[in-house]
Protein backbone atom coordinates (compact mmCIF):
# COMPACT_ATOMS: atom_id res chain seq x y z
CA UNK A 1 0.00 0.00 0.00
CA UNK A 2 1.43 3.35 -0.98
CA UNK A 3 2.14 6.04 1.57
CA UNK A 4 -0.50 8.33 0.04
CA UNK A 5 -3.18 5.63 0.26
CA UNK A 6 -2.21 4.83 3.88
CA UNK A 7 -2.40 8.51 4.82
CA UNK A 8 -5.95 8.80 3.47
CA UNK A 9 -7.19 5.44 4.78
CA UNK A 10 -5.94 5.77 8.33
CA UNK A 11 -6.30 8.57 10.90
CA UNK A 12 -2.67 9.45 11.69
CA UNK A 13 -1.49 12.62 13.35
CA UNK A 14 1.07 14.50 11.28
CA UNK A 15 4.41 14.57 13.09
CA UNK A 16 6.88 15.49 10.33
CA UNK A 17 7.24 17.52 7.14
CA UNK A 18 7.39 14.27 5.13
CA UNK A 19 4.03 13.11 6.48
CA UNK A 20 2.53 16.55 5.91
CA UNK A 21 3.79 16.58 2.32
CA UNK A 22 2.42 13.06 1.74
CA UNK A 23 -1.03 14.03 3.04
CA UNK A 24 -1.25 17.17 0.91
CA UNK A 25 -0.03 15.31 -2.19
CA UNK A 26 -2.53 12.50 -1.62
CA UNK A 27 -5.42 14.96 -1.29
CA UNK A 28 -4.26 16.90 -4.36
CA UNK A 29 -3.93 13.70 -6.38
CA UNK A 30 -7.46 12.65 -5.43
CA UNK A 31 -8.78 16.14 -6.15
CA UNK A 32 -7.13 16.06 -9.58
CA UNK A 33 -8.73 12.72 -10.44
CA UNK A 34 -12.12 13.89 -9.15
CA UNK A 35 -11.84 17.12 -11.15
CA UNK A 36 -11.09 15.10 -14.27
CA UNK A 37 -14.15 12.88 -13.81
CA UNK A 38 -16.44 15.85 -13.07
CA UNK A 39 -15.06 17.67 -16.13
CA UNK A 40 -15.73 14.62 -18.32
CA UNK A 41 -19.25 14.34 -16.94
CA UNK A 42 -19.91 18.03 -17.63
CA UNK A 43 -18.76 17.76 -21.23
CA UNK A 44 -20.77 14.59 -21.84
CA UNK A 45 -23.94 16.17 -20.47
CA UNK A 46 -23.34 19.24 -22.62
CA UNK A 47 -23.02 16.96 -25.64
CA UNK A 48 -26.26 15.17 -24.73
CA UNK A 49 -24.54 11.85 -23.97
CA UNK A 50 -26.37 11.26 -20.71
CA UNK A 51 -25.83 7.51 -20.57
CA UNK A 52 -22.07 7.98 -20.97
CA UNK A 53 -22.12 10.65 -18.26
CA UNK A 54 -23.98 8.31 -15.89
CA UNK A 55 -21.23 5.70 -16.31
CA UNK A 56 -18.86 8.08 -14.48
CA UNK A 57 -21.06 8.16 -11.38
CA UNK A 58 -19.53 5.19 -9.47
CA UNK A 59 -15.98 6.48 -9.97
CA UNK A 60 -17.03 10.02 -9.04
CA UNK A 61 -18.68 8.75 -5.85
CA UNK A 62 -15.59 6.73 -4.92
CA UNK A 63 -13.23 9.66 -5.50
CA UNK A 64 -15.51 12.06 -3.63
CA UNK A 65 -15.45 9.75 -0.61
CA UNK A 66 -11.65 9.50 -0.68
CA UNK A 67 -11.39 13.27 -1.10
CA UNK A 68 -13.69 13.93 1.85
CA UNK A 69 -11.63 11.61 4.07
CA UNK A 70 -8.53 13.50 2.97
CA UNK A 71 -10.13 16.85 3.76
CA UNK A 72 -11.04 15.55 7.22
CA UNK A 73 -7.38 14.57 7.74
CA UNK A 74 -6.30 18.03 6.63
CA UNK A 75 -8.73 19.62 9.10
CA UNK A 76 -7.55 17.37 11.94
CA UNK A 77 -3.93 18.28 11.21
CA UNK A 78 -4.35 21.91 10.16
CA UNK A 79 -1.89 23.30 12.71
CA UNK A 80 0.83 20.78 11.83
CA UNK A 81 0.32 21.29 8.10
CA UNK A 82 0.55 25.07 8.46
CA UNK A 83 3.77 24.64 10.43
CA UNK A 84 5.45 22.02 8.24
CA UNK A 85 4.27 22.85 4.68
CA UNK A 86 2.54 26.25 4.52
CA UNK A 87 3.16 26.61 0.76
CA UNK A 88 1.52 23.27 0.09
CA UNK A 89 -1.50 24.30 2.17
CA UNK A 90 -1.87 27.38 -0.05
CA UNK A 91 -1.60 25.14 -3.11
CA UNK A 92 -4.32 22.87 -1.72
CA UNK A 93 -6.59 25.84 -1.01
CA UNK A 94 -6.11 27.14 -4.57
CA UNK A 95 -6.88 23.70 -6.01
CA UNK A 96 -9.99 23.44 -3.86
CA UNK A 97 -11.22 26.85 -5.06
CA UNK A 98 -10.65 25.81 -8.69
CA UNK A 99 -12.60 22.60 -7.97
CA UNK A 100 -15.48 24.64 -6.52
CA UNK A 101 -15.60 26.63 -9.76
CA UNK A 102 -15.70 23.38 -11.74
CA UNK A 103 -18.52 22.06 -9.55
CA UNK A 104 -20.47 25.29 -10.09
CA UNK A 105 -20.19 24.89 -13.87
CA UNK A 106 -21.19 21.23 -13.54
CA UNK A 107 -24.26 22.17 -11.51
CA UNK A 108 -25.29 24.77 -14.11
CA UNK A 109 -24.96 22.24 -16.93
CA UNK A 110 -26.92 19.61 -14.99
CA UNK A 111 -29.64 22.12 -14.11
CA UNK A 112 -29.90 23.15 -17.76
CA UNK A 113 -30.17 19.52 -18.89
CA UNK A 114 -32.84 18.92 -16.28
CA UNK A 115 -34.82 22.00 -17.32
CA UNK A 116 -34.65 21.00 -20.97
CA UNK A 117 -35.76 17.44 -20.26
CA UNK A 118 -38.62 18.66 -18.05
CA UNK A 119 -39.71 21.05 -20.79
CA UNK A 120 -39.68 18.24 -23.35
CA UNK A 121 -41.75 15.98 -21.11
CA UNK A 122 -44.18 18.82 -20.31
CA UNK A 123 -44.59 19.67 -24.01
CA UNK A 124 -45.05 16.00 -24.87
CA UNK A 125 -47.71 15.58 -22.18
CA UNK A 126 -49.47 18.72 -23.35
CA UNK A 127 -49.40 17.55 -26.95
CA UNK A 128 -50.60 14.06 -26.04
CA UNK A 129 -53.53 15.46 -24.06
CA UNK A 130 -54.62 17.96 -26.68
CA UNK A 131 -57.87 16.95 -28.39
CA UNK A 132 -57.29 15.84 -31.96
CA UNK A 133 -60.65 17.07 -33.27
CA UNK A 134 -60.88 19.23 -36.31
CA UNK A 135 -62.81 22.40 -35.68
CA UNK A 136 -65.96 22.80 -37.73
CA UNK A 137 -68.40 25.65 -38.03
CA UNK A 138 -70.27 25.11 -34.83
CA UNK A 139 -69.52 24.26 -31.20
CA UNK A 140 -70.24 20.57 -31.73
CA UNK A 141 -69.28 20.23 -35.39
CA UNK A 142 -66.53 17.78 -36.36
CA UNK A 143 -64.94 17.10 -39.68
CA UNK A 144 -64.13 13.60 -40.80
CA UNK A 145 -64.55 10.34 -39.01
CA UNK A 146 -62.47 7.55 -37.65
CA UNK A 147 -59.53 7.78 -35.29
CA UNK A 148 -59.23 11.56 -35.32
CA UNK A 149 -62.79 12.14 -34.11
CA UNK A 150 -61.91 10.89 -30.61
CA UNK A 151 -59.85 13.16 -28.41
CA UNK A 152 -56.29 12.09 -27.54
CA UNK A 153 -56.16 9.60 -30.35
CA UNK A 154 -53.33 10.80 -32.56
CA UNK A 155 -50.05 9.02 -33.16
CA UNK A 156 -47.37 9.42 -30.53
CA UNK A 157 -43.64 9.03 -31.26
CA UNK A 158 -40.92 9.12 -28.61
CA UNK A 159 -37.21 9.10 -29.36
CA UNK A 160 -35.09 7.35 -26.75
CA UNK A 161 -31.74 8.26 -28.31
CA UNK A 162 -30.36 10.76 -25.81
Amino acid sequence: MSLARRVLDERPRIASALEAQALIEAVLETLGALSHVVGEETELVRAGKLSDAMEREPRKTELAGIYMRGVEQVKLNAVALARFVPDQVKRLKAAHIAFQDLIEINQIVLATARAVSESIVRDLASEANRPMRAAGYGPTATVGAGAFVRPNSGPLVISRSL
